[in-house]
This record gives C-alpha cells, structure tokens and sequence, in this order.
C-alpha cells in the first residue's frame, strides 16, 4: 500500500477540487494564515520548512521561495521552489518583503509556533468543509505532489522541489487515485 492510502484505505491526499476549495476558504482567513496557507498550498512545503522561511528566502525577483529542506540529515541544505506571481505578491503585501529584506533578512516570516501553524490550517480545511485523514498540513503536501504528476511536471524536478532524498519517495505521486489517475490515463489515450 502507498502513502497515499491510510490502513483503512482512505486517501491522504486533497484532490484538485479540495485545493480549490482550501485556497478559497484561506482567502477568508487572517491575512498571516492565508499568506501561510497559499505558501502551503503552491509551494509543497512541509509546515515546519514554512515556518522557518525567512524575508531574505523569498526572492521576489527570480519569483521562487528558497526553503532549508529540513528532513535532511544536515543543516544547510536549500531548494528554490518557483511559485506564482500571486503568491509573491502576496507575501510582499502581507510581509513588507521587497522593504524589509535589505536590514531584517534572517527575520521569519511568521512568528506562530508550529503547533498554532498546524490548527490554523487545520481550521481552514474545515472551512473549507474538507474532512478526513487527507485534512491536514501533509495531505495539501500530498496533494500538491499529485497536482505536479498531473501536470507533468518530471518526477526528478519535483523530487527537488519537495527536498525528497531519494525519487523513489516522490514515485508515490505517481500512485494517485480517482480524478488525477484518471486524468493522466486519459492523456495516455490520445
């Protein structure tokens, strides 16, 4: 069984409609919790690698956040992830990012605690009215995997994108269920 399944077969991953869904609620959200929220949601990222996202890490220029991937087994390992332009819009608004990153670059973007990060995003999935095992900081991770698989994005970027060790851990995106295995099947087809 992958990781996209639980024991009792449930999926762990939101689908294309819940994203949707999760990015619609989180614009009704705190300005810092959408701003969290929408990192999330376009970025992949663990909630601690968001946390740990300071002003210099966001480079507004070459339109991509720069995160410390922190499950590795060293300090010091960073991936660029490119992210929408709405996104970084976004962050500069929220975060006074272009006025602050010459003097306050190692500040963090949020100063919320991980557990605090964790229920605010939580509170948003269930406005959302999404529920399940699937709602939950690492079920949007999930989700953006498969979102990336469809839409082709190589296996070997999105592995760097995630901070995945090994491709074989980002392969599991390949496993989607219902609506996206459908989707790539049907391209398969034409």
């Amino acid at each position: 069984m992958s990781d996209l399944i639980d024991p009792q077969g449930n999926r762990l991953y939101l689908t294309a409609a819940e994203r949707a869904a999760f990015l619609a609620a989180a614009s009704r959200a705190p300005r810092e919790v959408r701003s969290l929220c929408e990192t999330l949601h376009f970025s992949g990222c663990r909630i601690s690698e968001a946390l740990a996202l300071t002003i210099g890490r966001v480079d507004l220029d070459g339109q991509a956040l720069v995160f410390e991937t922190l499950k590795k087994r060293r300090r010091g390992v960073y991936r660029a992830v490119p992210v929408p332009p709405g996104l970084m819009d976004t962050l500069n608004l929220v975060h006074a990012v272009r006025e602050r990153r010459d003097k306050r670059a190692g500040e963090h973007l949020w100063s919320t605690s991980r557990t605090t990060a964790w229920r605010q995003v939580k509170a948003v999935m269930a406005a959302a009215g999404i529920e399940g095992p699937h709602a939950s900081p690492k079920g949007l991770r999930h989700g953006y995997g498969v979102a990336a698989i469809g839409a082709t994005v190589p296996l070997n970027l999105l592995s760097r994108w995630m901070g995945h060790a090994v491709i074989e851990t980002t392969a599991i995106y390949a496993n989607a269920l219902g609506e996206e295995q459908r989707s790539i099947a049907e391209r398969m087809w034409k």
